[in-house]
């Protein structure tokens, strides 16, 4: 038989296996598909609508369509003529009927402060006249009309896109030009908040590793009866609400409340401490919180490792100490790296520890962001502080993964 017939045989026998393994995959695939489904609805369309809201940008081309295309051959530099204000104010007189004036001007009040009252009063000012001339009439409700700055504003935002929210969201602006330059003085807030949110996090890591590892340890070697009472002390906190456990933590912090009366009670301490709404209570509380998601990763990987191995190490005449350190905790990484990771990623989101705990020094990026979706409704930019947190969060992981390897992180 020649080569060609062998291999012609190959793949028939290999189409064949295909063929017959098709009712197998659709059956498999059709048992998954539940699953995808609820992925696709509830993980990954919210992405998706969030890194769409944090570009979106409908206000001005909705409300000012006549407006910008005057605007289309405007050279910037020199103040509009009589045509974009004619077309303005009939942008206006229609967002006036429409009850859309004061949607434009809050979004262009994000950029520069008293639009909004700007372009409710315009809108006004407008809505009576007949004709013309505008420009004169702008021109006299407000001097600001005689800015080059707000016509630069107006026409940037007639793109659909914006990369406003997501330059406010890392302290950055867009000038009239389009050049980018750093926020300065009190408005530069975000990098810090996400430098805070960062070290907060690692902080309740730490504590979490340090106290749960020897949790993790003893848990393995404890006699069964221990071991199962102290595994429902680490699972217990699970099976309570996590607003219930904070709000016991602002009992147990308070002037008044009994970490106080203890210190007090022991002559620890002359005067009572300023434990809650501060830094210290805050990480006190989400390491409580987050203790059990590092101890079960650590703990899974910990009773892989057979107890005969650092016996051998010592019958070779290793010291407990170096035998431990040498043989047993590198095989323990891949539970480390995965409770310290889990617990990072989580810490980094919180919102309803550090905003009842914590001081205002103390709130995280979350924090800024329900205070922009339930305050202040400003939807774009709340989404770019969470494009900025999904990002930070993803490359911390890949980070990780670069580092340790997606081997060694392993859940149980």
């Amino acid at each position: 038989m020649t080569t060609a017939a062998v291999d012609m045989n190959r793949v028939n026998v290999f189409m064949a296996v295909r063929r017959a393994q098709r009712p197998a995959r659709r059956a498999a695939f059709a048992l998954a598909l539940p699953l995808v489904a609820f992925l696709l609805v509830v993980f990954v369309a919210p992405i998706l609508y969030l890194l769409v809201t944090a570009v979106e940008n409908p206000e001005t081309r909705t409300v000012l369509p006549h407006t910008l295309a005057a605007l289309d051959g405007w050279d910037g530099k020199s103040l509009p003529d009589e045509p974009v204000f004619a077309a303005l104010a009939a942008d206006l007189k229609t967002a006036k009927q429409n009850n859309t004036a004061a949607l434009l001007g809050k979004r262009l009040n994000y950029e520069i402060s008293g639009m909004r009252s700007r372009i409710v009063a315009a809108a006004r000012m407008v809505e009576p006249l007949e004709t013309g001339p505008y420009r004169e009439k702008f021109l006299g409700l407000h001097k600001d009309w005689g800015s080059t700055e707000i016509w630069s504003t107006i026409k940037r935002n007639g793109s659909a896109l914006t990369p406003y929210y997501l330059l406010t969201s890392v302290d950055l602006k867009q000038a009239g030009d389009g050049s980018i330059s750093r926020v300065e003085g009190d408005q530069a807030i975000f990098l810090g908040v996400l430098g805070r949110t960062l070290f907060v996090a690692g902080l309740v890591t730490l504590a979490t590793l340090i106290l749960g590892y020897p949790v993790a340890y003893v848990l393995t070697i404890a006699p069964a009866a221990v071991a199962s009472v102290m595994m429902l002390m680490v699972l217990l906190p699970l099976w309570t609400s996590l607003l219930v456990r904070t709000t016991a933590w602002v009992v147990l912090l308070q002037s008044d409340g009994v970490i106080n009366d203890i210190l007090m009670a022991l002559h620890l301490t002359s005067e009572k401490l300023q434990l809650i709404f501060t830094r210290v209570g805050t990480v006190t509380a989400m390491t409580h919180i987050q203790l059990p998601f590092t101890i079960l990763p650590i703990y899974s990987v910990m009773r892989a490792i057979p107890a005969t191995q650092l016996r051998a190490a010592r019958s070779l005449g290793a010291t407990p100490l170096s035998a431990f350190w040498r043989i047993y905790a590198p095989q323990t990484l891949p539970g480390v790296v995965a409770g310290c990771l889990m617990t990072f990623i989580l810490s980094l989101g919180y919102y309803i520890t550090p905003a009842l705990v914590g001081g205002p020094r103390d709130q995280m990026i979350s924090n800024f962001i329900s205070v922009y979706i339930n305050r202040d409704l400003n939807w774009g930019l709340a989404a770019g502080l969470g494009v900025v947190l999904l990002v930070v969060t993803l490359a911390i992981y890949l980070l990780f993964l670069r580092l340790v390897g997606a081997d060694k992180i392993k859940l149980g």
